[in-house]
């Protein structure tokens, strides 16, 4: 048997969050850490955690990320003698393995035989005696085209209407080659609102392989996941027994070893093969809280050839996670961009922060828009569904918007108390209801008020006078704020009504409503954004300017990326109709489909392929019939 080798310095071929995940347990276990980064990542935190990081030219994944050989290299110049995948990028990719392996490296991972066995989700599926869709008919709808390598909701398409399926296939293999270097996709049938199920195996080069328990991953947009939760609640035992076996007999059937996911469809009680991550995934944490282990070390131990116990600790509790992303749920997830002014988690010693952000840090266009991972743990679920929504509201997250308040809203909504509400259909069913404003927003309009007028007075002085003026008046976020300086040097508010001003300084006002005195934290960075209490309120001017008006019709850019295609023999002139797809963006590694907004002609069109745009910047022009008949008779009179 091989003697256990001694890991000493690891690579991360990999950013973000989860490189920072996997240098805090290489510190902890004495091991020097390398990063690799892009030149848009030149300052992000996981090259700043590092002891030493390696440039890879070029911002693009297919040019930093993507590239084996870059990354190889990389790890051979700094030192380190191996290197962890992470997730996503080439993690599932078994020709950079063998590059790693062929350099003298450990690989972190499994073989790479397994790899090619079961990261491919087509061949994962023959292997396991499942054949994919492929003269799809109208009886087979809805189906779902779908990336064979990769994950993470990227390259994948639910096609409703066959005449859909040739333009969604061509999407989705145009997202996964950007996304993972395979542009390969398949088709399989479609389950509308089934549970996501999924099982973590560990597997040894001895012959152990720990199935360490369930996960449910039901809360999803665009096939993506946003709260993750561990034990999988309300499984049949018999239904979770059968799981855990499957998986394992998966991962013995294809010799793998190191840490995976077996993934599942749950519906009517039947499972359904999805596929094998040969990885880590992003909802590893909530596994680690509820066996107690850390899967990053027990990675390692296994690439050094350490056994496993025979069998995995025993479960305790509960445990579940949520997503940060700077995205704006009520604009169809639209992926946000700019500062991170301030990011902070009060009482973060009792919840697991795991981010590769720190307050300070900007979020760019060209990578995923995941800010961090908030994980609690309480010894039963309606604690920990608790104890994170109270976590997340009181996170300070200055800076883009994000789906911080639909968290918060759906871990509160009765449909995810009830474990047998949940499925992967819950986003769709009650995502208009989740995103309406939230209350109190008036308030916290009043104390940004306040505390500008604060700001100024101690700038510039001033205050009550015996000649009384007319209220002062400030509008944030659609609400309109009107109040007074008064004698003793506070402010007397009137409007809205029912508000005191109990005292107010330029970064904090304490306000009474109905007898209930609250304080509300108030920040402003200048950005036309001011932030009180959990509240993030857009700043009305007092007067338009007249560069922000367009032209009806007009289509910008609802975000920073690529115009990666335009609709075929699209041209300045055509009949479009509602809701028809004209171009699509690449924004943070996901396509964005830019539809007319009306049936109309388009009388401009100011997007080609490869044009990098702004947000707000003009695509298209649709005129709807009116203001085209109306403009020709004002050419005609």
């Amino acid at each position: 048997m091989t003697e256990p080798s001694t890991i000493t310095s690891v690579l991360v071929a990999n950013r973000g969050e989860i490189a920072c995940r996997v240098f805090r347990t290489c510190r902890e276990l004495g091991m020097s850490t390398v990063a690799v980064y892009s030149d848009a990542d030149a300052d992000a935190l996981h090259v700043r955690e590092a002891d030493t990081a390696v440039r890879l030219p070029g911002a693009a994944p297919s040019e930093t990320y993507l590239r084996g050989d870059l990354v190889v290299e990389a790890a051979l110049a700094a030192g380190a003698d191996a290197v962890h995948p992470g997730y996503g990028f080439l993690s599932e990719n078994a020709d950079f393995a063998r590059q790693v392996v062929g350099a003298g490296l450990v690989w972190i991972g499994p073989p790479p035989e397994a790899i090619e066995a079961m990261a491919s989700k087509t061949r994962a599926k023959e292997l396991l005696g499942i054949a994919p869709l492929t003269d799809v008919t109208e009886a087979d709808l809805p189906v779902l085209v779908k990336a064979a390598a990769g994950g993470g909701g990227r390259g994948m398409r639910i096609v409703r209407e066959l005449d859909q399926l040739e333009g969604e296939s061509a999407a989705a293999s145009a997202e996964a080659l950007s996304a993972f270097g395979d542009g390969e996709v398949f088709v399989e049938p479609y389950v509308e609102n089934g549970r996501h199920v999924e099982v973590q195996l560990l597997c040894d080069t001895h012959g152990t392989a720990w199935a360490l328990g369930t996960r449910d991953c039901s809360l999803q947009r665009r096939h993506q996941k946003v709260v993750e939760e561990a034990p999988a609640p309300g499984l049949p035992a018999a239904l979770e027994a059968s799981l855990l076996d499957t998986a394992v007999r998966a991962a013995k059937a294809v010799g793998y070893v190191g840490a995976g996911t077996v993934e599942f469809l749950v519906a009517d009680g039947r499972a359904q093969f999805l596929e094998m991550n040969t990885r880590l995934q992003v909802e590893h944490p909530v596994t680690e809280e509820v066996f107690g282990v850390d899967l990053v070390a027990l990675q390692l131990a296994v690439a050094e050839g350490r056994a496993l116990p025979p069998e995995p600790p025993a479960p305790r509790g509960h445990a579940i996670e949520a997503r940060l992303y700077a995205e704006d749920p009520a604009r169809a997830w639209a992926p946000q961009t700019g500062v991170l002014h301030l990011f902070e988690l009060p009482g973060e010693g009792r919840t697991r922060l795991d981010t590769g952000y720190a307050s300070g840090d900007t979020i760019g266009v060209h990578y995923d828009p995941m800010l961090a991972k908030v994980i609690v743990h309480a010894p039963t679920r309606a604690e920990a569904v608790r104890k994170l929504a109270r976590a997340l509201e009181r996170a300070r997250i200055h800076g883009p918007v994000t789906n911080r308040d639909l968290l918060v809203a759906s871990l509160r909504h009765p449909g995810f108390a009830d474990p047998g509400l949940l499925d992967t259909g819950f986003y769709d069913r009650n995502l208009d209801a989740l995103t309406e404003p939230r209350t109190g927003g008036e308030h916290a309009a009043v104390a940004a008020a306040l505390a500008e007028a604060a700001a100024r007075r101690s700038r510039f002085g001033g205050g009550w006078r015996n000649l009384r003026s007319q209220d002062e008046t400030r509008t944030y976020g659609g609400h309109e704020v009107r109040y007074r300086p008064t004698r003793d040097g506070g402010f007397e508010v009137t409007a809205p009504e029912g508000v005191r001003a109990v005292s107010a300084d330029p970064g904090r006002v304490r306000l009474e409503v109905a007898g209930v005195v609250r304080d509300f934290d108030v920040a402003a960075y200048g950005d036309g954004i001011v932030h009180a209490g959990s509240h993030r309120l857009t700043v009305h001017p007092r007067f338009t300017d007249p560069r922000e008006q367009t032209a009806p019709g007009s289509l910008l850019a609802p975000m920073p990326g690529t115009v990666v295609r335009v609709a075929d023999g699209l041209a300045v002139g055509d009949r479009v109709t509602a809701g028809q797809p004209l171009l699509w963006l690449e924004a943070m590694k996901m396509e964005h489909r830019v539809i007319a907004p009306a049936s109309g002609t388009l009388t401009a069109l100011h997007a080609a392929p490869g044009r990098q745009v702004e947000v707000g910047a003009l695509l298209a022009v649709v005129s709807d019939d009116a203001t085209t008949e109306a403009a020709q008779e004002d050419q005609t009179v």
